[in-house]
């Protein structure tokens, strides 16, 4: 077998993957609530993900360039390979329900072609035709030589049989998945992003639809000394016969710590957002203002462009929207018209800490602090009711 492995060293992390993919989703505060906190994964595993490749963006740019409001400071075709990232992402979740969808060379092909945004200079759509090598990028050295380009072919073609007619796990057929992608380098370029976004495709294909399943970029993002260590079982130069099970332990314990923390983070932040919306109610503002007050607590700022394509309503709507809270005190105007950009505002703290009835002052830690017991609390009597 190409790159093999012991799945035996996973099994029980597997078992508890599976436990979360069936109460995750009970877990949802509101519906409201579920396309918010999708769409903040997203951005943040787009951010991560082409970071990790050099591409300079926060998650608050990448925010608003998947929201059609690219800050002046990005440059164009850093926004066009975080368009393709997402545009990559959105393509195999759509395909993921296919039933007539094979693991084939062309599948990867097309992953690829999206990640780098069609960039044929780059080599976008085009399976290497020369010599590629892996380098550290601090010190020049290179670190991994993948296989000719003219093995490239069939070995694409192997491991997209290996995974046809495996049973694996889908934790353990990303896992795999991700790490054979980075031995065979078949790419002049987005090897690294094309196998990310194929090891979301074996979580989507194996049911694990939840966002805390398919966002491992922004754990390993944080993690980035983990994520290349575990590459180093590949040896120096490529190897079919390598040993990959410590890749894989890395990649599936990665996936579980990933959604016990999700978990946490979704209903502590779903309680945010609720307060968020008992705070307009008592302002008399409408509720939709959430998404973007989510924005300022978090120390954001939002434009009239950015807030309507959250709300999904006129550019007039969304424009008297931010008059309004700003008139409230929740958020803070800075410049004119067309480059206005709205700030957190002196009293959207103190007003949160009020609503959520806490005796700590209004600072952004200790609301979250209080909002993680909650969530904590709530969790626990969640899973003492299910046994």
């Amino acid at each position: 077998m190409l790159l093999p492995f012991d799945a035996s060293v996973v099994a029980a992390a597997c078992t508890e993957l599976d436990g979360w993919a069936r109460s995750l989703d009970e877990r949802i505060l509101s519906r409201r609530w579920q396309g918010r906190m999708r769409r903040a994964l997203e951005a943040e595993a787009v951010a991560a993900s082409t970071s990790m490749e050099g591409v300079p963006v926060t998650v608050a740019d990448t925010l608003k360039i998947l929201a059609g409001d690219k800050p002046e400071s990005i440059a164009a075709g850093d926004a066009a390979l975080v368009l393709g990232y997402r545009d990559a992402m959105t393509y195999v979740q759509r395909r993921a329900d296919d039933g007539n969808l094979q693991w084939n060379r062309e599948l990867i092909v097309g992953v690829q072609d999206r990640v780098l945004a069609g960039d044929l200079s780059a080599g976008a759509g085009r399976v290497r035709d020369g010599a590629a090598w892996v380098t550290n990028e601090a010190t020049g050295a290179v670190v991994f030589e993948p296989p000719p380009h003219d093995d490239v072919p069939g070995l694409a073609d192997e491991l997209c049989d290996a995974l046809e007619q495996s049973a694996w796990h889908p934790a353990v057929a990303a896992a795999w998945l991700h790490v054979a992608i980075a031995a065979v380098h078949p790419f002049r370029d987005g090897n690294g992003r094309t196998a990310r976004v194929l090891a979301s495709l074996a979580m989507y294909r194996g049911g694990f639809r939840h966002a805390a399943f398919t966002s491992l970029e922004e754990w390993w993002g944080r993690h980035a000394h983990s994520y290349y260590d575990a590459f180093d079982c590949l040896g120096r130069c490529f190897d079919p016969d390598a040993d990959v099970t410590a890749f894989v332990r890395t990649h599936v314990d990665a996936q579980l710590r990933q959604v016990r923390v999700l978990a946490l983070r979704q209903r502590t932040e779903g309680e945010l957002y609720t307060t968020l919306e008992n705070v307009l109610d008592d302002l008399g503002l409408p509720e939709r203002l959430a998404n973007a007050l989510y924005d300022s607590f978090f120390g954001r700022d939002v434009t009239t462009g950015y807030y309507k394509d959250l709300i999904d309503l006129s550019q007039v709507t969304a424009r008297n929207d931010l008059t309004a809270a700003a008139a409230a005190g929740l958020v803070e105007a800075e410049g004119r018209t067309r480059g206005r950009r709205y700030l957190p505002g002196p009293r959207l703290l103190r007003l949160v800490a009020r609503t959520l009835g806490s005796n700590e002052a209004a600072d952004r830690g200790a609301i979250l602090s209080e909002l993680a017991r909650r969530a904590a609390t709530t969790i626990e009597a969640a899973e003492e009711a299910a046994c």
